[in-house]
């Protein structure tokens, strides 16, 4: 079960595209659309194969990125790297995605977010992630024990731990950090492609993609 949250509604485990159940969040969304009428504004969905190989978590929708376009990491700077990287790697059919409407396609690879609803400054709350976390668990658990996991950046990280039932201790998060679980999944670590992070070259394009080469290398 997971740890209880101070959000007050309940929610089922299956994907709600209009789930309201943190106070904070949704008051966010609703400010968020009466300033920006055109934008998503709603829990961003999955995007990509449904029986994917590799499932890629970040931590939650870009206010002018996925809460604008309704595609994890479309239409801000934290999508060019990744999508780049997909495309380079065979995931995608194209290096660029600007828009949920433009035609590209994802082959063997999902991507998700540990919270679905834009969070104010970026930065959810503990029990936000909580209570995000069911949607998260119910994601992993059908996929099946071979898919390779990866997440972009520590709260992710945790996250994909709790969705599973594991302590954070037990897997220390580092960038190009490979984790056996007790399951036999499989769970890899990324510093998130975020524009600070690439700016300061805390994440470069090449640290980026040697972590999808590792992934791969061990999927042959």
């Amino acid at each position: 079960m997971p740890p209880p949250c101070t959000c007050t509604e309940s929610v089922t485990t299956a994907f709600a595209a209009d789930c309201a159940a943190c106070p904070r969040l949704a008051d966010f969304l609703s400010k968020t659309r009466e300033v920006y009428p055109g934008y998503f504004c709603r829990p961003v969905p999955a995007f990509g194969d449904p029986e994917p190989r590799l499932l890629i978590v970040g931590l939650a929708p870009g206010l002018h990125g996925a809460n604008r376009t309704g595609r994890p990491f479309t239409g801000d700077y934290a999508g060019v790297l990744l999508y780049e990287t997909l495309h380079e790697f065979g995931y995608a059919d194209r290096p660029v995605s600007v828009a949920a409407d433009d035609g590209l396609r994802l082959t063997g690879c999902r991507i998700t977010n540990a919270v679905k609803c834009v969070p104010p400054a970026n930065k959810p709350e503990p029990a936000e992630i909580r209570r995000c976390n069911d949607y998260l668990r119910a994601e992993i658990a059908a996929l099946g024990t071979d898919v390779r996991l990866l997440a972009l950046g520590q709260v992710a990280h945790g996250a994909i731990l709790r969705a599973l039932g594991l302590k954070a201790r037990a897997h220390a998060f580092g960038h190009g950090a490979a984790h056996v679980l007790p399951d036999g999944r499989r769970l890899y670590d990324s510093y998130h492609c975020s524009r600070y992070n690439t700016q300061t070259r805390r994440l470069t394009p090449a640290m980026f993609k040697a972590v999808f080469a590792q992934i791969r290398s061990e999927m042959e």
